[in-house]
């Protein structure tokens, strides 16, 4: 498998002993998982077998870390019923709660029937990735799910549901064969999409969403010459004309082949806004814009790094404004960039101590890996044989966001910093075992040590009702039942501040690698740089809480990641200077022999 290598460390993730200098201990089973998703992708319909017990005990997991911290339901998905690529046992979280009140929880649910919405709102979305709710922030849901189906999946989807009910499917029985451009010339052949795209709809209202993220660059999908998916903001009924729509494009997976081939570096790494098929502009309604201090007219130029974050911001401002509405992310599929903006928001909110509470670092990380992406569908497998490494650029990622400016504790928020280098050092990768840092006759098994770097109105439309309460207001009403305007404590240990246990050092002088061909900057240049596989260095500075959380999480993912996935070696520097620094370097950590070879 390209980008991967076989684990012969399993059992060092679940060595839950550290000591003073070594990275923070790993969440037992966290190497279990991370082999299991390196290995297939995960299908709830083949959760039996040999493989069986692996993502039973991985889903029963993430059900026990949930429940640490609130009350659920659980939509049963059993086979893959409802979808087959999400999670078997689907959490919809109800309340916060801690373990001594378990005992007095009163659901706030009508499962059943939201179960029956949620079957009849699926086939409104790519895959049948229906909205789904994943994080609960003061009693508002962020909910993740693929963008909407078109006329060609949907009739495809809404036929085969029909052969194979034995004709007896009455959600659909009085649909026609007719193409989604016909429908706005005749109404009779618009009733399919008003009725599974109104289901969809009454879905969202029931989870208090108003907000809705739309990842894609494409405002239609297109394969073959034929439209495959289509998007709330070119619904040409206008459905959704009474939700907050954002155009938020973002590149697609295939993107982080350039990321990859670049050494892992997103600094400098731009996206081509020129390609034929990019056709969705960035489109932010200026209410949500006027705090965020960001000249949004800019974003072709942005980095990837000024990109995700910016991004983020703007998600996390909206999460954190005073109304009670929840949002929604989504991309096509929803299982390669939706995954990498709920997992960074899920990191976010927990490192300023608002959300899963109670959970460590080691703990958060095992929960955002297992249920945000592996029992979602995100296909590593694939991914990692095609280069296209966006599951290891979000927890690398995470250096980015350490500062106070990306805290949601508006009390504590400060003014933007100018971004600090969050650089790796000879000591850091000292600080992993050596069964972590893979081979010793190879530095190109685990590690890239090559850097680069550069300074509307609503239409008409019916549908059948559904009986249900909204569970927004309810959840609200608990959150603030329950809180006050002060920050949730924090129950984890705080870890020994990393300058207490890491040596002094000066930084490593790497060079500059080739632009890729996504970037304008072409200058070589030396500078204090980074691996990617970087564990957080010293600061003179004593970290902030935040900052700790975070580097103990993108810590621990590191040693686990390098343990089991691992990275494939980086093309060698142009620069010979810096070709026998790094090899130096790589010998002196024991990381290559005195003889060998690159792999």
């Amino acid at each position: 498998m390209a980008g991967a290598r076989a684990a012969a460390a399993a059992a060092a993730s679940a060595d839950s002993s550290t000591s003073s200098g070594n990275p923070p201990p790993q969440e037992p089973g966290l190497g279990e998982l991370l082999e299991e998703f390196s290995r297939t992708q995960y299908r709830a319909k083949d959760c039996s077998g040999a493989g069986g017990s692996r993502v039973e005990r991985i889903e029963k997991r993430c059900l026990e870390l949930f429940g640490r911290d609130y009350c659920y339901s659980v939509i049963q998905n059993v086979n893959g019923d409802i979808c087959s690529h999400y999670p078997q046992h689907i959490v919809f979280l109800e309340y916060e709660s801690s373990e001594k009140e378990k005992d007095t929880f009163e659901s706030t649910v009508q499962v059943s029937k939201l179960q029956d919405l949620v079957n009849r709102s699926k086939t409104a979305r790519c895959r049948g990735r229906f909205v789904c709710p994943v994080i609960l922030f003061k009693g508002k849901h962020i909910c993740r799910s693929a963008t909407l189906a078109g006329w060609g999946e949907l009739y495809g989807r809404t036929g085969y549901n029909y052969i194979f009910s034995g004709g007896t499917d009455d959600a659909w029985a009085d649909t026609e064969d007719v193409t989604e451009e016909d429908c706005a010339l005749r109404s009779s052949d618009s009733h399919l999409f008003d009725k599974v795209r109104g289901y969809d709809i009454k879905l969202l209202r029931y989870l208090s969403v108003k907000y809705i993220c739309d990842l894609m660059v494409e405002n239609k999908k297109v394969k073959f010459g034929m439209n495959v998916t289509s998007s709330e903001k070119v619904d040409k009924a206008q459905r959704y004309a009474d939700f907050t729509l954002l155009s938020i494009p973002y590149p697609g997976c295939e993107f982080f082949k350039e990321y990859k081939d670049r050494d892992y570096m997103a600094e400098g790494l731009i996206f081509n806004w020129k390609q034929d098929y990019v056709d969705a502009p960035l489109s932010i309604p200026d209410f949500l814009t006027c705090s965020l201090n960001i000249d949004w007219s800019q974003y072709q130029s942005w980095d990837l790094v000024q990109q995700t974050q910016n991004y983020l911001k703007l998600l996390l401002s909206i999460i954190n404004s005073d109304d009670d509405s929840g949002l929604l992310v989504h991309c096509i599929s929803g299982w390669d960039r939706t995954p990498l903006f709920i997992s960074l928001l899920r990191l976010s909110l927990w490192a300023d101590g608002l959300i899963h509470t109670s959970l460590k670092p080691a703990e958060i990380l095992y929960l955002t890996v297992a249920y945000d992406w592996f029992l979602f569908g995100h296909m590593l497998v694939d991914r990692l044989s095609k280069g296209e490494e966006i599951f290891f650029f979000c927890f690398n990622f995470l250096k980015h966001i350490i500062s106070e400016e990306f805290s949601a504790l508006k009390t504590q928020r400060r003014k933007s910093l100018p971004a600090r280098d969050a650089g790796f050092t000879l000591e850091d990768i000292c600080m992993l075992r050596r069964k972590d840092r893979g081979s010793t006759t190879s530095l190109g098994s685990d590690f890239s040590l090559v850097m680069e770097s550069s300074p509307g109105a609503a239409g008409s439309f019916t549908y059948e009702a559904v009986e249900l309460v909204p569970a927004g207001a309810q959840t609200q009403a608990a959150w603030r039942k329950s809180h006050s305007s002060s920050p949730q404590s924090v129950l984890w240990n705080r870890p020994q501040p990393l300058e207490d246990r890491l040596p002094s050092h000066q930084g490593l002088v790497e060079a500059k690698s080739s632009s890729s061909s996504s970037s304008n900057h072409s200058d070589n240049f030396f500078r204090i740089g980074s691996s990617p596989l970087e564990v957080p260095k010293a600061r003179l500075a004593a970290l902030s809480e935040r900052e700790t959380r975070l580097q103990e999480v993108r810590s621990a993912f590191l040693a686990a990641y390098s343990s089991t996935v691992g990275l494939r070696a980086a093309a060698p520097s142009p620069s010979g200077a810096i070709g026998g620094l790094l090899e130096q370097f790589a010998r002196g950590v024991g990381l290559r022999g005195t003889g060998s070879s690159t792999l």
